[in-house]
């Protein structure tokens, strides 16, 4: 919900599940994490409740509620031109760099989606939801027992291993990145009868030389063919199959902002293609991926019966 400060500032506040012993260790978790991280391109903690039963959270109110809204849902759709594209592109860039490889505690979000991008008065980006936040222990491998995310964001190695790495987030940024240029959901956009998701077809038009195809039609041709073509190319490099060939997030944000040339990464962007290089193979990874979703599913649901929490989207209340 919202509220007002003294002040007369406006807030936000999130309420986690208080029936569980899990409810409480998100809590805790995320108001651990958030308090000592202080970054333009982050959701501000205010403050925090424990009163009773309430398990309350308080953040800055955003003005214009998600990226998926903002792109996706018709009625609230925002006209967002170039160059707000890309300025959001690169937030999101920044936030998750920071967390990565800047902040004192290092963190891996693991569950970068465009509904958990919120946008500002001025339309930046901010990265929320940190209920699913891991604690990144000098870039050693996590291998979790507990698969938490978002299908369509979710990086293969982490959906179907449980292998998680900063370069998770990585994956799952790619993917956001070709929903701000495509104006298309990953997961609800069905370019053609054979292909499952709109990464699927991003694969199909590079390697046929067609990749400004996914360039939304709303921009006309009021956008930098230079620009999209490089978020695409980036976008697609952090989608690589193998996770050792996706760059950090200090190199994506150098490539995006021009500071170091793509050339060099062409033959990764290259292996990447190769690597789900037919229609069959698509196919059958996203197969795999969509029964993992049902197991999760069928698990959240038994979890729910328990009474446990589910922290698979505790955003949605800080947005209008």
């Amino acid at each position: 919900g919202n509220g007002l400060l003294s002040d007369g500032t406006i807030i936000a506040v999130k309420q986690l599940s208080s029936r569980s012993k899990q409810g409480n260790r998100e809590f805790v978790n995320e108001i651990g994490m958030i308090s000592a991280l202080q970054h333009p391109n982050l959701v501000k903690l205010y403050g925090c409740c424990t009163e009773g039963n309430q398990l309350l959270l308080v953040y800055e109110y955003m003005e214009n509620n998600c990226l998926a809204r903002a792109l996706f849902v018709e009625q609230y759709r925002l006209s967002l031109d170039w160059p707000t594209r890309r300025k959001i592109c690169l937030g999101i860039a920044r936030g998750l760099a920071y967390l990565h490889e800047e902040s004192a505690i290092r963190i891996v979000h693991r569950d970068i989606k465009a509904s958990n991008i919120l946008l500002d008065k001025d339309l930046s980006a901010k990265i929320s939801d940190f209920g699913l936040a891991k604690l990144n222990d000098d870039d050693h491998t996590h291998i979790s027992t507990r698969i938490a995310g978002t299908i369509g964001y979710m990086a293969p190695e982490y959906a179907m291993r449980g292998y998680l790495t900063d370069k998770a987030d990585v994956y799952s940024f790619g993917v956001v990145a070709l929903e701000i240029v495509s104006g298309k959901s990953n997961t609800s956009y069905r370019p053609k009868e054979d292909f499952v998701y709109l990464l699927d077809w991003a694969c199909v038009l590079h390697e046929r030389g067609n990749l400004l195809e996914l360039v939304d039609p709303e921009l006309g041709s009021d956008y930098s063919t230079e620009e999209a073509l490089l978020m695409l190319n980036v976008a697609l490099l952090c989608t690589n199959a193998a996770p050792t060939l996706r760059p950090k997030m200090t190199k994506v944000l150098s490539l995006l902002e021009g500071h170091i040339p793509l050339q060099p990464f062409l033959s990764d962007l290259s292996l990447a293609a190769n690597s789900l290089s037919s229609s069959g193979q698509r196919r059958n990874f996203w197969q795999t991926l969509s029964d993992q979703s049902q197991s999760m599913t069928a698990a959240q649901a038994s979890s729910s019966n328990t009474n446990e929490s589910s922290s698979l989207d505790i955003a949605g209340s800080l947005r209008p």
